[in-house]
């Protein structure tokens, strides 16, 4: 009997440490099995959130292409009209003896030119059309290059065919101050990168303040000049840490006279502390296309 009693005790302690060690190897697993699911449900709601923002995209430049394929239409109609009076006009005017044939001839070749203006319009509005689509791209790419991070912080959206960048000053700045905290420099190269890829953009940095009086202190006077101070901080930070080349930029102060919310309340104080960065539209091109014609 004692010797079965030797025998069950190794068998009895192999069995408890075998259970252990089983149920152990379980938990692992199932911490991670839960750590991928996790990382599993995260990455689709950040891919249903690309996917609203393509489809909005979308749907404004499927508006603004139905809006200017309605502008083209109805000008292609007063054109036709010009073109079917032109003749009987002209010849009225020679009965009535109020022009010379060579005359008459003259606005008649002035009046065939509106075919080639027509081109012209189609091809402004060509232009038009594909700076309208490099827009939505570079907007894309900004919201990509940023993540997932909230549009209180950091907001990018088009307005009138001009893409804006609004940081808010809590992301960048303490109160008060001017110097770029690093959290924000992270945040600021990522939108370096994507600005340096588009080397033929320019674009404004823009410092903005609430309407709360800041006390001169010797370094600085007013929110004029804490916004100014501001913009000149983050253009010298995309310049010598980022290499973007300064000609693209330009640094401008706009103190309180541009907000976007009410600065009787707080969240709307806070809303207008901001840095906004306005990628400029290219004038000069523009007028190029216009002396070609």
């Amino acid at each position: 009997m004692m010797k079965s009693k030797f025998y069950l005790l190794p068998l009895l302690m192999a069995f408890t440490l075998f259970s252990c060690v089983s149920s152990k190897k379980f938990q692992a697993l199932n911490d991670k099995y839960n750590g991928l699911n996790s990382t599993l449900v995260g990455a689709q709601q950040e891919l249903a959130a690309c996917k609203t923002d393509k489809t909005d995209l979308e749907r404004n430049k499927a508006i603004a292409l139905a809006q200017l394929e309605s502008q083209l239409a109805a000008m292609k109609e007063q054109v036709e009209f010009l073109k079917k009076n032109n003749n009987s006009a002209l010849k009225q005017l020679e009965d009535l003896s109020v022009i010379s044939s060579s005359q008459a001839e003259s606005i008649k070749k002035s009046l065939d030119n509106i075919g080639s203006k027509d081109s012209y319009i189609q091809a402004i509005q060509s232009a038009a059309a594909r700076k309208d689509s490099l827009n939505m791209a570079l907007v894309m790419n900004l919201k990509g290059a940023i993540g997932n991070l909230s549009d209180n912080d950091i907001n990018i959206k088009v307005d009138k065919g001009v893409v804006y960048v609004d940081i808010s000053d809590k992301l960048l700045f303490r109160t008060g101050s001017w110097d770029v905290n690093e959290k924000a420099k992270s945040v600021l190269g990522k939108v370096a990168l994507v600005l340096k890829n588009q080397p033929d953009i320019e674009f404004m940095v823009e410092g903005h303040t609430d309407n709360v009086v800041l006390a001169g202190n010797g370094e600085v006077a007013d929110n004029w000049d804490l916004s100014v101070k501001r913009a000149t901080t983050i253009v010298r930070l995309l310049q010598k840490q980022y290499g973007i080349n300064p000609v693209q930029m330009t640094a401008a102060g706009r103190s309180e006279y541009r907000p976007i919310a009410d600065n009787s309340t707080a969240e709307g104080r806070s809303a207008n502390r901001r840095t906004r960065i306005v990628i400029l539209p290219q004038l000069d091109q523009f007028f190029k296309l216009l002396e070609k014609k």
